[in-house]
């Protein structure tokens, strides 16, 4: 995945613009994405791990299917595929503990993923900047999915805010080791026993620098609300609940286009 990431990433700016995408094909590659209406310092591809992927889209459901180069890099489909099915592998082992380490049972959230989930796998490039103090690579946000699991090279950059003060924090790279992200559904879901993590994205003045994220999604007609097994009177439900589908359409929007009003948060739903 290392090696055709590069290798992607180092084809010409016509070869990466085959398969660009936009508005109406929201998979593939993009230089210009947006976080919290400020431009990243990076370029990307994504791709979906079950296609055709559907979303809601003006009142219909929407198809969105993967864009892969005709020619180059070799092999770069069947590579993506192949990691893609063993990130999905990592991920329900991972959402397996979490469901114990909540007093659930083992498969709680299985049924939430399957016959249709909406994750996918991005490469990260993020060149060098000659001024790496006024840009980030991605800006500060919090992951919307379930679970965030990031391979990040030796160069790092990945920084998470530190609740008790506000200062951010280098995630200093292990090798052979993956980073996992809680995300704003694992929030809801477990009523606020699991936070996200606020974090960004530095850049590099002289390296540049490449990860590979895996963000798992469920279904895109999840209703996502705290869990029952987890309330009670002393523990009153934290969220309303809402349709992923809905609002991970909703955020998409802001990668293409800087909005009016402020992105939707988990927040927004807070009773």
């Amino acid at each position: 995945m290392e090696l055709v990431s590069k290798q992607f990433f180092a084809m010409h700016k016509e070869g990466k613009k085959k398969v660009a995408r936009d508005e109406v094909k929201p998979l593939g590659y993009y230089d210009t994405e947006h976080t919290k209406k400020v431009r990243d310092w990076k370029e990307v591809f994504d791709f979906t791990l079950q296609e055709p992927m559907i979303i809601p889209h003006d009142h219909e459901h929407r198809e969105m299917w993967n864009q892969w180069p005709p020619h180059n890099p070799p092999q770069m489909k069947e590579v993506c595929q192949q990691y893609g099915a063993e990130m999905e592998k990592l991920g329900h082992k991972l959402l397996e503990l979490i469901a114990l380490s909540l007093g659930l049972e083992r498969d709680r959230f299985r049924g939430f993923f399957e016959g249709g989930a909406t994750s996918f796998i991005r490469l990260n490039h993020y060149p060098p900047c000659p001024v790496p103090d006024l840009a980030l690579g991605v800006g500060r946000h919090k992951d919307a999915g379930a679970l965030t699991v990031l391979a990040q090279d030796e160069v790092g950059g990945l920084q998470v805010k530190r609740k008790s003060d506000g200062e951010w924090i280098l995630v200093h790279p292990t090798p052979n080791a993956y980073i996992v992200n809680v995300g704003d559904i694992i929030q809801v879901w477990s009523n606020d026993k699991y936070e996200s993590v606020e974090h960004r994205v530095k850049v590099n003045a002289e390296r540049e620098r490449f990860s590979i994220p895996y963000f798992m999604n469920p279904t895109h007609d999840t209703k996502v609300e705290p869990l029952d097994e987890l309330l009670s009177l002393r523990n009153a439900a934290k969220y309303r609940a809402y349709r992923w589908g809905e609002f991970f359409a909703t955020r998409r929007l802001s990668n293409f286009k800087k909005l009016e009003v402020e992105n939707v948060q988990i927040y927004h739903f807070k009773n």
